[in-house]
């Protein structure tokens, strides 16, 4: 099965940044224990504005669309609560294996 990978663009006011922070971290550990991957990037140039990355082995292991647990489906609650995220968060995007060269 193709990998699959959500990007999610979140903005996090300061004062939300250290929990959103650790909630985010939380879940990935969670998620990392399923084979799954969730990392974070900040965009330089303004600090508040983030992407939010997941990848999972593929689709129907994705956080967007799995089973989930309490804590997992908390975690992700919290975690709107603390941030903004754009409509498209949830958008899967799945990986195209390329022609090999010859």
């Amino acid at each position: 099965m193709p990998r699959t990978l959500s990007a999610a663009r979140v903005r996090v006011a300061p004062e939300h940044e250290p929990e959103w922070l650790a909630v985010v971290a939380r879940l990935a550990a969670l998620l990392e224990g399923r084979g799954q991957h969730l990392w974070v990037f900040r965009a330089e140039r303004d600090p508040g504005h983030w992407l939010e990355f997941s990848e999972s082995g593929d689709r129907a292991d994705h956080r967007s669309v799995a089973e989930r647990t309490v804590e997992e489906l908390t975690l992700e609650a919290r975690l709107r609560e603390l941030a903004a995220y754009e409509r498209d968060a949830s958008a899967l995007w799945t990986e195209v294996p390329l022609p090999k060269e010859r």
